[in-house]
């Protein structure tokens, strides 16, 4: 069987729950987890033109935060289209 190389994220939470280093939650806690992880799905898809400067801006900020900068930009766009 092979195995997959996982992000080291993924490994810091496989080896939580091997090491039992998890966190019950209640079912009305789980419920509302399950709802926000529904509500943030990509079901659509959008193609955008902006200045490559910009891009390589937001790239650099995505990646000081640690996230791939596609995700940077739907999470912004997602506080904007939300407040």
């Amino acid at each position: 069987m092979r195995r997959l190389k996982l992000p080291a994220q993924e490994k810091e939470i496989e080896e939580a729950l091997i090491n039992d280093q998890f966190v019950n939650v209640t079912p009305e806690e789980f419920h509302q987890i399950a709802q926000s992880l529904a509500a943030r799905k990509k079901d659509a898809v959008l193609n955008v033109r902006i200045n490559s400067q910009d891009l390589r801006n937001i790239k650099e900020k995505a990646r000081k935060m640690g996230v791939k900068y596609q995700t940077f930009i739907s999470e912004l766009l997602h506080r904007v289209a939300t407040n």
